[in-house]
This record gives C-alpha cells, sequence and structure tokens, in this order.
C-alpha cells in the first residue's frame, strides 16, 4: 500500500538514521529507526490468538500505543503547556477490557458501516439486506461484532513512526455483501500529529462508513468531567434525528439550538437543555461539509480543523482535520464508572467523542452524501489529530 504524503516525507526524513540503527522489534520485523515502533504482547483472545500492542513514538515524547484488536487507539500521550506527558484517551489495560462487556468502543475502527441504519435494513441494486439491531431498533456502529471486535493483521513501518493495520471482512459478514479489504494506518509525526489513513476495497457493492472512536479528556483521562472543556466545530448545519437517534433526512440549522459551537462554548454550557431528549446530551452529527474533500494532506490541512477541543486548565488542545462531509459529537453520556486503564474510573460525561465520518443512514438517504463502494473503486479517509498546548 503507497503511504500519505505525510507518510513520505517522515521516511525521508529518518533515512539517515535507519544506516546506523541496528535495533530488531519484538515482532521480528527488522531494523526500526531508533526505536520508532515497539510491540509488546497485550492478552489473548478466548480463540487462543494472540494480540498486539505496538507503541509509536517521536523525538518530542509524544506517543501513542495501539493494538491489532479492533485497530484501536489504546493511549495517546501528549504533553501539557509546562512539558507534562498524560493519556488523553479512555480505554483498557489489555485485550480482555476490549473484549468485555464495559467497553463503549473505546478507541477502535468501527464499521462497516459507523453510526447508526434505520431497523437494521437497507436496499441496493434491488436487493433487500438485514443486518443485527444491536441498538435496537436499530443497527449501530457495525453490528454485534463489528470492525472494531476483529483481529487485524499488522505491519509495522521499518523507516517512520506508523503502523498500518489490515483486514478481510468476508461476504456475509454482520450482513454486508461483497468482500471488503479494509486498511487504517496511523502515523505520528514529529509535530504531534496522529494521522488516520483509511483504504479499502471491495468485490460487490456495499455500504462503508468507517469512522474512529477515541474518548477524549484532554485533562488526562480519568479526569471527572469533560464538561469544562471548550468546544468548536466548523459547521452552521447538523442533520435532526426521531425519537430513535435516526435522521429524518433534513439538514438544518445550529442557529439557536444548543448545537452551536461556530463560536467557542464550554461543552456543559448548554448541554443540561438536552437532558431530556433522545439523546440525553450530545449525540449529534454535524455536516461539515456538502461531500468528501480530495483525500490528500495538504487538502485536509488546507480546509481548516472542523473541530478544536481545548482544556484550559492543562493549555493542551485537539486540532481535528478531515475529509468527511460529517462529524458526530458524542458527549460521553452512557459512561457509568466502568472501570478503564490503571483501575481508573471513568464517569458519565466525562470525555467526548469527535467521530469523523458519513451522515448516519445515508444508505437509506439518498439525499446524503453517497456511502456505496463499488467494484473498482477505493474508498479513501484521512483523518488527522493535530495535539497543542499552549
Amino acid at each position: 500500500m503507497s503511504t500519505t504524503l505525510y507518510q513520505a516525507a517522515a521516511c525521508l526524513l529518518f533515512a539517515a538514521l535507519l544506516a546506523s540503527c541496528s535495533a530488531t522489534s519484538s515482532t521480528g520485523v527488522g531494523p526500526l529507526a531508533v526505536q520508532r515502533v515497539l510491540a509488546k504482547d497485550f492478552g489473548r483472545l478466548a480463540d487462543g490468538r494472540q494480540a498486539q500492542l505496538y507503541v509509536l513514538r517521536n523525538a518530542r515524547g509524544t506517543e501513542a500505543h495501539v493494538t491489532d484488536f479492533g485497530a484501536t487507539l489504546v493511549s495517546m500521550r501528549v504533553p501539557d503547556r509546562t512539558g507534562s506527558v498524560t493519556d488523553v484517551v479512555l480505554g483498557f489495560d489489555d485485550v480482555g477490557g476490549y473484549k468485555g462487556d464495559t467497553n463503549q468502543y473505546f478507541g477502535c475502527t468501527t464499521g462497516r458501516v459507523a453510526n447508526r441504519i434505520a431497523l437494521g435494513r437497507f436496499e441496493l441494486d434491488g436487493e433487500q439486506y438485514e443486518l443485527a439491531t444491536n441498538n435496537e431498533p436499530n443497527h449501530l456502529h457495525g453490528g454485534v461484532i463489528g470492525l472494531g471486535q476483529r483481529l487485524w493483521a499488522a505491519a509495522p513501518s521499518n523507516a517512520s513512526s506508523a503502523i498500518t493495520f489490515t483486514y478481510q471482512s468476508p461476504d456475509g459478514e454482520e450482513g454486508y455483501p461483497g468482500n471488503l479489504r479494509v486498511s487504517i494506518t496511523y502515523s505520528l509525526t514529529e509535530n504531534d500529529e496522529l494521522i488516520l489513513d483509511y483504504r479499502a476495497e471491495t468485490d460487490a457493492a456495499t455500504p462503508v462508513n468507517l469512522t474512529h472512536h477515541s474518548y477524549f479528556n484532554l485533562a488526562g483521562a480519568g479526569a471527572p468531567t469533560v464538561l469544562d472543556h471548550e468546544l468548536t466545530i466548523k459547521a452552521d448545519r447538523f442533520t435532526p434525528t426521531d425519537d430513535t437517534l435516526i435522521p429524518t433526512g433534513a439538514v438544518e440549522s445550529v442557529e439557536g439550538t444548543p448545537l452551536d459551537f461556530r463560536k467557542t462554548t464550554t461543552i456543559g454550557a448548554r448541554i443540561a437543555s438536552l437532558d431530556d431528549t433522545p439523546s440525553t446530551g450530545y449525540d449529534h452529527n454535524y455536516a461539515v461539509r456538502d461531500k468528501a474533500l480530495a483525500t490528500t494532506f495538504e487538502a485536509v490541512i488546507g480546509a481548516g480543523p472542523v473541530a478544536v477541543l481545548k482544556d484550559p486548565a492543562s493549555g493542551r488542545s485537539l486540532e481535528l482535520y478531515s475529509d468527511q462531509p460529517g462529524l458526530q459529537l458524542y458527549s460521553g453520556n452512557f459512561l457509568d464508572g466502568q472501570a478503564g486503564k490503571g483501575g481508573v474510573v471513568y464517569p458519565r460525561r466525562s470525555a467526548v467523542c469527535l467521530e469523523t465520518q458519513g451522515f448516519p443512514d445515508a444508505i437509506n438517504q439518498p439525499r446524503f452524501p453517497n456511502t456505496i463502494l463499488r467494484p473498482g473503486e477505493t474508498y479513501r479517509q484521512l483523518t488527522v489529530h493535530r495535539f497543542r498546548a499552549d
């Protein structure tokens, strides 16, 4: 698989280091540039297969820990304004936690179709398809065992802080048509950018809408609330939903609603007005653009961030860039005190998800941007998480 333009630049940057570096990873994949990618055991699945945890690091001390189970971001360690490094994403200490009942899609790659499909049904090219209704009465995040619950093949880079996960989803898996080959490359740059480069190909028409589902708290994973974080979303419109959180098909203005984050506002400023609504807080899709951008690093960065999240106390901020038309804001409304990494408890609304994706239920909404992938086409998506501290 070809690398992104940014990965190619990283390869050139570290080429000189490779000649003198003879370190070898624990997976035997060969020399690594100043140990930019490390690997260690992350626990066994019930069928005996071993999951691995991979550590991507840069010269600044920033680290991204990712596992081949669900192509999941387990930990993101970034500095605050004083240089103190803290993990800012929720998760578990080993694969057992990610297989457990308290895992709410922490950090995983969700699909084949992220978000909801109404009643778990869709029609494609004259054929009717039935999917699991694992979020009654709808289908959510790819089904009972979606991509976030599969063991992916891993290929760490020998030249930069990057790793590619690949999964072959067979025809009929979770009810979806076509054999789908999907990959995601995680790259950590020297500018504290975590780049997610998704690709997929199919041998039969199928809906594809992938997203990354990390729960962020920039004060540190396990901090008691995210309601004090400041949020900006560069969107004038959103897609209203029915009582089961399925879009009605309309695209409406955020003007005068609690969903208006065009000006920087704390997440908690207006959330109480949503307590008695079906979403019980923020769980809404924003129309950040009418269609996907060209999938290049330059195009995505040049368009500006779709969202900016900041913790005023630590000074940490997250700028989120994406080529996708949609952004799902979820305020951790169903976190319920489950124990995560190190036994730390994750209370309700102690983290926020910012999920770049196509619109929910697009397969059933002809006015929404297309999410159907056909043979001969390549699904592309690029998302950049740029971390800062000031």
